[in-house]
Parts: structure tokens; sequence; C-alpha cells
């Protein structure tokens, strides 16, 4: 357990620390996405990426819940660490632990009972529906142990071991790049062997985490007495937790409302685009991502343990961070786009032509994202939900969903790429008028009398 670095290590260290194994774990988590959609593009074809375009917002919604109960409980579980309150904090993760399993296989069940409906919700076409329903089948049937592994490797970083948290999505993405190639190009399985790959890779991680538990390493204990839901723990866990999943179920929306546009303006080519964009959008933004999750247990329990001043040097220079790996992304998108978008198709000029320029617009104002990632991140960090969950709805939902709703009436496909760039500037505006408000009326942000670190 690291607590006391937490209290007294310097913070540029301790972010580091925290963030490095959550980037690299994230980056890795991300590129099995993206070697999955290239394995497919080449050995099933394009049909086969607009098909895993349509189960996006299914997957979301199943990581939507992950992050509901697993973040809600994380923050929760940082703060309680602060406070020294050891004995609630495992009431906090069996509780979590239980409720990462039964919601996901709740889902399950409604997806298995509606599965056409909701593909067709969701923007499958007649063409695209039989790849949409063999992989997203897998999928759901398999979503507890995701979930279950998400949820809990946030409870390990939390603890002070992001170097185990990092292994844990290492291992789970290994395995599943290792056997998408085997199932897709050995066995011939197609799509369903890219969903097969997925679902065990997430299992085996599901393994590794709880052997941390089970093995005395862990100061947070999973007891069986803990597994009885208490229903003031539950309604604190989403309450904190609200926010990152509203931002899921958002997302969800968006891709849906995206997918029913894009197949209006650009069909099932566009569709395909907007799979290889938001595979590409992924890798570039888990570094940021990964600041944040590294920043979250340092602000968690130096709020709790009321050190304001080490929470403020934690947001600044998380924020600085986010900043400068984003900026690094958008260069590697102007330079290397082609190449990129290349690895996805096999001679489909027409389809690289498209994504190539759709890509360039949609992440125009990609440096300034890290802003309002991180910035967004304290909120949730400190137990404030209204702020976070505002914020985190700002670029889905009350910015991008009305804008995707309105431009491409006077557009067209070019409506669709433009929508997200004024999103994000608007989003990073609103942003930083709430952490403004924050400085000039929060603790946190005063100057200290007495500097004690």
């Amino acid at each position: 357990m690291q607590n006391l670095d937490i209290r007294n290590g310097r913070i540029g260290k301790l972010l580091w620390e925290f963030s490095l194994p959550a980037i690299i774990g994230m980056l890795v988590n991300a590129l099995y996405n993206i070697v999955g959609r290239i394995f497919v593009g080449r050995g099933v074809g394009s049909i086969a990426i607009a098909a895993i375009t349509v189960a996006l917002p299914i997957m979301t919604i199943l990581f939507a819940v992950a992050m509901l109960i697993g973040i809600g409980a994380t923050a929760l579980i940082s703060i309680r660490l602060g406070e020294q309150k050891k004995e609630e904090v495992d009431k906090i993760a069996g509780n979590a632990a239980f409720l990462l399993i039964l919601l996901p296989v709740l889902l399950s069940i409604i997806y298995v009972l509606f599965s056409d409906p909701i593909l067709r919700l969701f923007g499958a076409s007649s063409e695209v529906m039989p790849y949409a329903r063999d992989y997203t089948y897998i999928i759901m049937l398999g979503g507890a142990p995701g979930a279950f592994s998400y949820g809990l490797n946030n409870f390990i970083r939390a603890e002070g071991n992001p170097k185990f948290a990092m292994f844990t999505q290492i291992i789970g993405a290994l395995v599943n790049i290792i056997l998408n190639y085997i199932f897709i190009f050995i066995l011939g399985w197609g799509i369903k062997g890219s969903a097969l790959a997925t679902v065990i890779g997430q299992s085996v991680s599901a393994i590794w985490v709880l052997s941390y538990f089970f093995s005395g390493r862990s100061m947070i204990k999973l007891r069986l007495k803990n597994l009885k839901l208490q229903m003031p723990i539950v309604v604190k866990i989403m309450t904190i937790g609200f926010a990152p999943f509203a931002m899921q179920i958002a997302n969800s929306v968006q891709l849906t409302i995206l997918n029913k546009t894009l197949m209006i303006y650009g069909g099932d080519l566009a569709l395909a685009a907007v799979g290889i964009i938001m595979s590409v959008t992924m890798l570039l933004l888990m570094p940021i991502v990964g600041i944040s999750q590294g920043a979250q247990p340092l602000i968690g329990f130096n709020y709790g343990a009321r050190l304001y001043g080490r929470v403020k040097e934690t947001l600044k220079k998380g924020i600085i961070a986010g900043m400068v790996m984003a900026s690094g992304g958008y260069i590697i998108i102007l330079t290397l786009a082609p190449q990129i978008v290349g690895l996805f198709s096999k001679d489909d000029l027409a389809l690289t032509q498209l994504t190539v320029h759709a890509l360039a617009t949609f992440l125009a104002v990609l440096p300034i994202v890290g802003f309002q990632i991180v910035g967004a991140n304290y909120f949730q960090a400190v137990g404030k939900p209204v702020q976070s969950t505002i914020l985190s709805l700002s670029r889905q939902v009350l910015i991008f969903i009305p804008l995707l709703l309105i431009l491409p009436n006077y557009y067209g496909i070019e409506g669709v790429w433009i929508t997200a760039p004024i999103a994000d500037v608007l989003s990073v505006m609103m942003t930083a008028a709430f952490l403004i408000f924050e400085m000039k009326k929060n603790r946190v942000f005063q100057p200290e009398v007495k500097n004690l670190y």
C-alpha cells in the first residue's frame, strides 16, 4: 500500500507513477481493439467493420454499467482510504463486486430476448445485420467477466498498486490479439472468432484480478458477508459513478444517431469509416484518460485527508500532461493518417480516402481535449457528481447531439465530420467556466496559510 507516498510524496512523481501504468494498460487495451478491427477488416471485409460499428453502442452500454459501479466505487474507496475508514472500504468493494456481476447478466438477458430489434435500432442495414448479430451475441453473453475485471482493477489502482492494474489490461489484450489472429486467419471463424477472442481475453483478465484479491496481497478484502447489497452504499456508488455512466450512455445514444445519420448520407461505406475513426480516436484519447485515472486516487485521497494544496497541484499537472499528450496525438494524425487508415482496408481506395478526410476534420481540435477530460475528472474524484455529470455529458449530449441533428441537414456528410470539433471547443469552454467558478468558491483553491510540504 502506498498511502504514505500519496500523502507526502512529490505530486509530479506520484502522478507519473500512477498514470504511466494506466496509460500503458489503456493503450494496450485500445491497441487490441484496433488490431481486432484490422484483422476483421482484412480477414472478413469492410462490411464486418461496419457491423462492429453497429455493435459499438450496445457494447458501450455494457461498459457504462461497468463504469457506473467500478468508477463510482473506486472514487468512494479513495476518499474512505484517505479518511482511514478501512471497514467501510471493504463493504464498498463487496457491494460493487456483486453489482458488477448482476447488472451485466441482466443486460445480456435483455439483449438475447430482443437482439434483432436492438440491432436495427442501432443502425444495422440488411447487409450488415448477419455480421452484427453474430458478433454482438457472443460479446453480450460474455459481458460479465469484462465488467468484473474493469471494476475490480480500478480498486487495485485505488489502493496504490497501479503496476498490477496495468498488467491486468496487458494480459487480457495480448490474449485477445493472439486469439483474434488464430480464430480469424487460421481457423477461419470470421467475425465470430473476433468476438470470442474478446470474451476469452476479458475472462483471463477477470481471473488475474481475482488472483490478486485472494492471494493476500490486497489491503481491500472481498468478504462473503459484504456481497450482500446495502442500499446506502449502492446509492453512494451509483451517485458518484453516474457521471461516467451517463457519459457512456450518452456516447451510445450519440453513436446510434451517428450511425443512422451516416446511413442516410453515406451508407455502409461511411459507417465503416466511422468504425475506423472510433478505433483511432480511442487510441489517441487513452493516454489522456490514463492521466485522469492516475490523478483520481491522488485527488480523492488528498481531498479526503484535507491536503488541498496537493489536490490543486495534481489537477494542474494532470491538465498540462493531458494537453501535451493530446497535442502529440494530433501531430501523429496530421503526418500519418493515410498510413494508419490503410491498415484497416485491403485495397479499398474509396474507404481510405473518405476516412482520411473525415479523421482530419473529426479531430481538428484534439490538443485542447486533454483539458476537458482531466478537468471534468476533478469533480468526479472529489465526489461532486452534479458538476461531473454535466461536464461529462457536455460533448456527447448537450452539444454534440443537437449539432449532429442540425448540421448534416445543411452540409450533408461534411456536417457530420465538423460536428466533433465544434462540440469539443464548446465543451472545453464549459469545463473552464466550471473550474473558474470552483476556484473562486472552494477552499481547495484558496491560498494556504502555511505550506507543510
